[in-house]
């Protein structure tokens, strides 16, 4: 099946949420780092230009940054208007509202847009989607995931969870998975449970930890899985 723009509704995180979302401490960000599913987060762009090394992927990555722009554009306002429909689902302390939090993450989108069309050429933008992933066995340090998988448990099987946290952690030493809960819903991931301990028989250290994060009401808590 073929991945369409139409399908996707882009909307990009900044470095500082990163750092929060998953507890990315000053050793973290010092190794090489894959953001899979990272859509228009300027976290690559952010960390490139401190000298840090990230590589991104995402299916949207097919797409030239004049066609993604004018996704975003079509879907920012739906998104805003969906944020404002379930205000009560949201921790506003640090966003403040809605229209704040739509111009921060247009400015992290803006950040990304710069930096994409040079990011691609230098192989930090790639288009490959889980569950397969087509990096070399222990090429990076840490892997991450955020607001994909169990964000979509009602769109993707508790397979796909399993084969997609394995596949990171083939490439990865480390991988973290942000957040735990189903979109808009607030309710655990119905596969988080499931994926917990069936990794666990596989031999995988599973965790799951606190973060300094919260902006989903209960969405504060990451997965963290070693091999």
């Amino acid at each position: 099946m073929s991945f369409k723009l139409e399908n996707v509704v882009p909307w990009g995180r900044s470095l500082d949420e990163y750092i929060k979302m998953f507890n990315l401490r000053a050793g973290d960000r010092t190794g090489k780092i894959l953001d899979c599913a990272s859509g228009p987060s300027s976290f690559n762009a952010e960390m490139t230009h401190s000298g840090w090394d990230v590589t991104s992927c995402d299916p949207i990555y097919q797409f030239s940054a004049d066609d993604i722009q004018s996704r975003i554009q079509e879907t920012y306002p739906v998104i805003l208007q969906g944020l404002k429909a379930n205000y009560e689902r949201f921790v506003w302390d640090a966003m403040g509202s809605p229209e704040q939090s739509g111009r921060l993450r247009l400015a992290a989108m803006s950040q990304f847009l710069a930096d994409f069309e040079s990011g691609r050429r230098e192989n930090r933008y790639l288009t490959d989607t889980l569950p397969k992933l087509s990096l070399p066995t222990d090429s990076f340090d840490l892997a991450l995931c955020s607001h994909l998988l169990f964000t979509y448990s009602e769109q993707f099987s508790l397979q796909f969870h399993l084969e997609s946290i394995i596949e990171m952690s083939r490439v990865a030493r480390e991988v973290r998975i942000f957040p735990l809960l189903e979109n808009f819903t607030g309710e655990v991931s119905q596969h988080l449970e499931p994926v917990r301990k069936q990794l666990i028989e596989r031999g995988y250290r599973v965790e799951v930890e606190r973060v300094a994060y919260e902006f989903q009401r209960g969405g504060n808590k990451i997965l963290r899985i070693n091999s």
